[in-house]
């Protein structure tokens, strides 16, 4: 495989025009965090765009931010911290989930816009893509282009931010990008409910979340996963663990957090708790990277290593019926939680289930009976991820159309080729 290595954005458009003229598809790469995810891809060269990093301009004041499509995670994370703000949507780091933790990979921030990867606080904030300001790219065609700008009120016409997010890189390669920013909680706090099943549990996310309590972000972990946590309250409460975050100034947290305990405690939890401080950050950030299932609950680490990984987004109030048709259709050799009020349900299956197709039909026949919704294979084999559809099918006339995005930004198939879908 060639490594191509361009540093400006005019080197990047003479690769693309010289990979459009030969018909040599690329591989279009950042830190390398995110290589395993979606379907694997058969190509012989690679668009390396790490030399694309570093933070350009940065406007505390104007909460903007504008770096190079390649500036690691880290780096965003500690300017921002210290002027006390952040990115609101909760980017997330996969790299124990997709296996790419070794040396030489880092999370970007144009690899978290380009597959728009949100946290926990996405229920509350929004997805990356709704911080997606500004971009300059570089299409299919080898034409550079900017779209967006530095403030929301810039984005006239077709707001192309928003497109390319989620694009997983097959529509342009990305070299600069804009996002707005926002100020950091003072204080955060974890309110949790001990003892509930699966359905009271998606019950008391939806009562907390419509209440005016600003919860921030709401998850629940069966017994067997909350037993793996990192952190102690969790691990030894020795029963389902329900989670509901607050966020912002000290005095509102402590009367919200209390307020929360007083609504819910009567709704059958044996208990209710709270995570302080780093415990509670600590908490969110295992749900956001999936350490539950990375752990394994009562099976452990090695069990849950040959376990495929999906990310299904329901209809919150049907989760749980989703839950326990997967378990019931996969003779209960499954396991999963619960993140954006029930709205995102994570799912371990066995990498072999259903004569290798990690479980697939099961799973998208139990979204498709409890409410509808679509599922991703987030982590599986090369094969496996080869043979099944890893992100939603498709209605043939949504295919169409997302076949003719994809021929108007990069008509000869150069970038990323049949990493969503295939041809797509």
């Amino acid at each position: 495989m060639t490594n191509y290595r361009p540093t400006d954005d005019r080197q990047v458009a003479d690769l693309v025009t010289w990979a459009m003229a030969e018909e040599q598809p690329l591989e279009i790469v950042g830190g390398g965090s995110k290589r395993a995810l979606g379907r694997p891809l058969q190509v012989e060269h690679t668009l390396d765009l790490s030399a694309f990093a570093g933070i350009r301009e940065y406007e505390p004041a104007e909460l903007v931010l504008t770096a190079g499509a390649a500036t690691p995670l880290a780096d965003i994370e500690k300017a921002l911290a210290e002027r006390k703000q952040m990115l609101a949507f909760e980017p997330v780091d996969w790299r124990a989930l997709l296996g790419s933790g070794g040396q030489g990979t880092s999370p970007t921030l144009g690899g978290v816009l380009s597959c728009n990867l949100s946290g926990p606080r996405r229920i509350r904030a929004g997805a990356a893509r709704d911080h997606f300001l500004g971009v300059r790219c570089i299409n299919g065609r080898g034409e550079v282009f900017k779209a967006g700008g530095q403030v929301v009120k810039n984005v006239t016409g077709y707001d192309l931010c928003k497109l390319l997010a989620g694009g997983y890189g097959t529509l342009a390669a990305m070299t600069e990008v804009t996002v707005k920013v926002l100020p950091r909680p003072e204080k955060t706090r974890t309110v949790l409910l001990l003892g509930l099943d699966d359905a009271a549990a998606v019950r008391a996310l939806s009562d907390a979340l419509n209440a005016p309590h600003e919860v921030s972000a709401a998850a629940h972990l069966p017994a067997g996963l909350a037993a793996a946590s990192g952190v102690s309250y969790v691990a030894e409460a020795g029963t389902s663990v329900t989670a509901l975050r607050v966020e912002g100034p000290g005095p509102s947290v402590e009367y919200r957090t209390r307020a929360l305990r007083e609504m819910l405690g009567g709704q059958g939890a044996a208990a209710t708790e709270e995570l302080h401080s780093m415990n509670s950050v600590r908490f969110w950030q295992e749900i956001a990277e999936v350490g539950p299932l990375l752990a394994g609950g009562t099976g452990g680490a090695a069990a849950a290593a040959g376990r495929a990984i999906w990310r299904l987004s329901v209809t919150p109030s049907m989760a749980s019926a989703v839950a326990a048709a997967i378990a019931r259709a996969l003779d209960g050799d499954a396991q999963h939680f619960y993140d954006w009020g029930g709205g995102l349900l994570w799912v371990a299956a066995p990498s072999d289930a259903g004569d290798r197709d990690a479980g697939a039909a099961s799973i998208r026949a139990a979204i498709a009976a409890n409410g509808g919704g679509h599922a991703t294979l987030v982590r599986a084999p090369d094969p496996v991820r080869a043979a099944v559809p890893v992100f939603e099918p498709q209605a043939p006339a949504l295919a169409e159309l997302t076949k003719r995005v994809k021929e108007s930004f990069d008509p000869h198939g150069i970038f990323n080729p049949g990493r969503v879908y295939r041809g797509v």
